[in-house]
């Protein structure tokens, strides 16, 4: 069992994707890289492969949203791991990859990505039933 920290073993993993993309930064542009990464990829994906790619790139994914949106790792209510934003919203970008690699462009992560700040301006509401 590894002791090491899990939020090094994500930014590893992303630092890893971010060199492979051969992007400069965990940014919009990043994120086109891995919109179109992911499209090309889908197809030759193995079946034995894909929780390591769709962990790999949803880890690149994230850090983009922390880095970009000022968010941080955090686990979700289902105890998910994912990105907290001003503690009102949480995103799992590993979903996120995990469905455009099966549907295709219809799931753009790069879509998402762009459409954070809309769903950041809306106050999340409170469910009121049990």
């Amino acid at each position: 069992m590894s002791s090491e920290n899990p939020l090094i073993a994500l930014r590893r993993a992303a630092e890893a994707v971010r060199q492979q993309l051969q992007v400069t930064d965990f940014d919009a542009a990043g994120v086109q890289r891995l919109d179109a990464f992911i499209n090309e990829q889908r197809g030759s994906v193995k079946d034995a492969e894909r929780e390591g790619v769709i962990s790999a790139l949803g880890c690149f994914l994230g850090q983009c949203l922390v880095s970009t949106y000022q968010g941080e790792w955090a686990l979700g209510p289902d105890k998910s791991t994912g990105v907290g934003i001003a503690d009102k919203h949480f995103f799992n970008p590993f979903y996120r990859v995990s469905q455009q690699l099966a549907h295709g462009q219809k799931e753009s992560v790069a879509v998402f990505f762009a459409g954070v700040p809309e769903r950041l301006a809306v106050v999340p509401r409170r469910k009121n039933w049990i």
